[in-house]
């Protein structure tokens, strides 16, 4: 099999295996990241009522100077800060952190950390 096709295949198996765990409920929404080369991208999410209530990434207007590539950890340490003070304002202080099947390193655990110290706890 193509090596490009069993990696996409191995992710889609863990975030399958994650979701299956973690559910963004009212009181505790679920905090979800997408990474593509270029960019990054998390919002938090209620998943009862389905929507999203906070989003931010590499292509927000309030990063779009301060970032030169969306695709690094710089890059994803800004978006995760920018989504931890959006979250604080919007009255969200603990969500369930969803990775979305990448492995808790680099561009994701650099985000995660932001997060964090912006005063996110998961």
């Amino acid at each position: 099999m193509n090596p490009q096709k069993m990696k996409a295949k191995g992710r889609l198996r863990r975030k399958l295996r994650v979701r299956r765990r973690v559910f963004g409920e009212p009181g505790k929404p679920r905090l979800t990241v997408f990474r593509s080369l270029g960019h990054i991208y998390a919002q938090i999410v209620d998943d009862v009522a389905a929507r999203t209530l906070v989003a931010a990434s590499s292509l927000s207007k309030e990063l779009k100077r301060k970032v030169k590539s969306g695709g690094n950890v710089e890059s994803a340490r800004l978006v995760g800060q920018l989504l931890g003070k959006k979250a604080k304002a919007a009255g969200i202080e603990q969500v369930a952190f969803d990775r979305n099947g990448y492995k808790y390193h680099g561009r994701v655990k650099a985000f995660a950390d932001a997060a964090r110290e912006a005063g996110l706890k998961f």
